[in-house]
């Protein structure tokens, strides 16, 4: 452990002292360790951390001066049982003045210490990013167990230098009015939490070197971190954030359009006897590129909608509106959309339809504008095929109804939500022996230039192709 960084206690610790007792109390959100007959020299050290904090040696010897040696190495375990529950901070001084401290993240935290070699390079992890959280700089990374707040126009100058490979004795003569002690620091803290390396020769550092790493692109593993728990102390799951502060958005989309399409309604109960079965459907599932000369009729894009995601019903709650329909969403609340950008279909014309699913109706919302025809290209592109989709169907996702709820989960519980769809997509497809295909990408910025939809509210997240089979 650090002789020179200032060790506190996070922000949500608290010190509780009993009135007519000898016992401390450290409470946090989740913990607590009382201390029976707790020392004088120990009840300073607890509260000093509790107050700011101050350096290891400084702890030390309150403990030592009243407390003896023996309480006094008592007292490094203390501090190792904090470091595990992750209640200790770490801080860099300069001129007595905090300007970078790390926080940690997890409960099952160790805070490594990495003592530093001044003629070394150093180089900042390309996972480490830096943005604006209540009016003070953060520094995370998805390797990281901490956040570290720059606190001072110093942290935030040696930050910035440490893009590009450089030593301390470097970092010092690039920034004035800085001290060796405190580049240091500041280098030792980012290097103890997993935000900066040692650059070799070449000005190559570890991770680049690493494999697995070099696999993973910085957006993916920050979103794989940040949605699943184990790295971050983010609130998750069904926290109902916006409760009482934002009205929850309804179940269904207000219609888009006056000019409907009313849709077939197949009769299911014949379907239950007359089709192939489940185990056949599923192994027979597969993605077909190419399409019939004869295109899909607008009966069996009505039925395959009906089967897919039709509203069967709706259900009014104590907090918001959920609904029921052939696949399963989180919470009940629906978030996904459906447009379709029709090529060619048989009583349909062509253009683009917004998906009324409880009316069972296609909405119009254009003709086939350049923007149309522009998702459908796309989609052509997609597939790898010279001809479009008959039908290109665009999934999109009203966002709100999902983080109105969930919270560090919204967008990971989305994703999902995309695969089942899918699923349940190509299941329904085979089932009617159409032409099903799901898309890797697709352009969100082309949906909402189509669709007059606002990019933040509703976009799309994904593309199913649909047409009729080549007859064999």
């Amino acid at each position: 452990m650090s002789q020179q960084l200032l060790l506190s206690f996070k922000k949500d610790v608290s010190l509780i002292e009993p009135e007519e007792t000898e016992q401390l109390v450290l409470q946090s959100s989740n913990r607590s360790l009382t201390f029976k007959q707790a020392r004088s020299g120990l009840k300073t050290a607890l509260k000093t951390l509790a107050d700011g904090g101050a350096t290891l040696v400084e702890l030390n010897q309150m403990v030592q001066q009243d407390d003896g040696n023996f309480l006094a190495l008592r007292f490094y375990v203390y501090l190792q049982k904090f470091s595990n529950l992750g209640w200790l901070c770490h801080s860099v001084l300069a001129e007595g003045k905090a300007i970078a401290i790390a926080v940690p993240i997890t409960s099952d935290y160790q805070f490594p210490y990495t003592e530093v070699a001044v003629n070394s390079k150093y180089m900042l992890s390309r996972f480490t990013y830096c943005h604006q959280v209540s009016g003070q700089l953060l520094l995370e990374s998805p390797l990281s167990q901490t956040q570290v707040l720059l606190l001072d126009w110093k942290g935030t100058a040696l930050f910035s230098q440490l893009a590009k490979p450089y030593s301390c004795h470097e970092l010092v003569t690039g920034i004035p009015g800085i001290s060796l002690e405190t580049v240091k620091q500041f280098v030792s803290l980012l290097l103890s939490t997993q935000m900066l390396s040692e650059a070799s020769e070449d000005g190559t550092i570890q991770e680049q070197a690493n494999t697995t790493l070099a696999q993973w692109e910085f957006h993916d593993l920050l979103f794989h971190t940040r949605s699943r728990l184990g790295r971050h102390a983010n609130p998750s799951g069904g926290t109902y954030r916006f409760s009482g502060k934002i009205e929850p958005i309804p179940a269904l989309k207000p219609r888009m359009s006056e000019e409907a399409i009313e849709l077939y309604k197949p009769d299911l109960e014949t379907l239950k006897t007359t089709e192939a079965s489940f185990t056949q459907i599923l192994e027979a599932r597969k993605s077909i590129r190419e399409y019939g000369e004869t295109p899909i009729t607008a009966q069996q894009l009505g039925e395959f909608l009906y089967r897919v995601a039709r509203v069967k019903q709706l259900i009014q709650t104590e907090r918001t509106e959920i609904a029921q329909r052939p696949y399963p969403s989180g919470g009940a609340l629906y978030e996904l959309e459906l447009y379709l950008a029709i090529n060619s279909c048989d009583r349909i014309p062509s253009g683009l339809y917004h998906y009324h699913p409880l009316a069972h109706q296609l909405c119009r919302i254009s003709d086939r504008t350049e923007t149309v025809e522009a998702l459908l290209d796309d989609a052509r592109q997609s597939i790898g095929q010279q001809s479009m989709p008959q039908v290109l169907i665009v999934i999109a996702a009203r966002f709100q109804r999902l983080a109105w709820k969930y919270e560090s989960m919204a967008y990971a519980v989305m994703l999902k939500h995309v695969g089942i769809l899918y699923q349940t997509m190509y299941l329904v497809a085979t089932a009617m022996e159409l032409a099903p295909c799901g898309l890797g990408h697709g352009n969100s910025d082309s949906f909402t230039k189509a669709t007059g939809c606002d990019y933040y509210a509703e976009t799309s997240v994904g593309e199913f192709a649909l047409g009729s089979q080549v007859k064999a």
